[in-house]
């Protein structure tokens, strides 16, 4: 498995909770608590919540913030931006967005579980302007096109 260090601050809100971190052996996210010490979340309504920490993620990489399908499938909670992206040279306090699609509000208390984080490469793509794309079978078919 692949490994890549990340410099972690942990933020005066972060105080007392755990660092984010991988629950099993192969898992790809890492779990994100919540910081604050109490959010709800109203039927079609969002808040952003604190994780209190900050990262440096290194050039070349991204990190991915991630709805957990546990918080989804029983709470009908999501995040409305998925996967929210935080870049190399953001040095911020990482936030999450969470969004209640469920039909009752819903409460997150200080350490709760609410998000995944995956560190991700990132390939930066160099654009070639040209008159024609080449053809493919597929051509410009598409919004449906190939279900049939």
């Amino acid at each position: 498995m692949n490994r890549v260090r990340v410099k972690i601050q942990r933020l005066p809100e972060g105080r007392g909770l755990p660092l984010p971190h991988y629950m099993t052996e192969h898992a790809a996210g890492m779990d994100l608590s919540c910081a604050d010490e109490e959010v709800s979340i109203l039927p079609g309504g969002s808040v952003l919540v604190s994780t209190g920490f900050a990262v440096a993620v290194p050039p070349g990489y991204e990190a991915q913030i991630r709805p957990r399908s546990g918080l989804a499938a029983k709470r009908g909670l999501t995040i409305p931006n998925a996967p929210g992206t935080i870049d190399a040279d953001y040095r911020g306090p990482v936030k999450v967005i969470l969004m209640n699609l469920g039909p009752e509000p819903v409460t997150i208390s200080r350490g709760d579980r609410i998000a995944q984080m995956v560190i991700a490469p990132v390939v930066q793509a160099e654009w070639e302007e040209v008159t024609a794309l080449p053809d493919t079978e597929r051509g410009d078919g598409g919004f449906g096109h190939t279900g049939r």
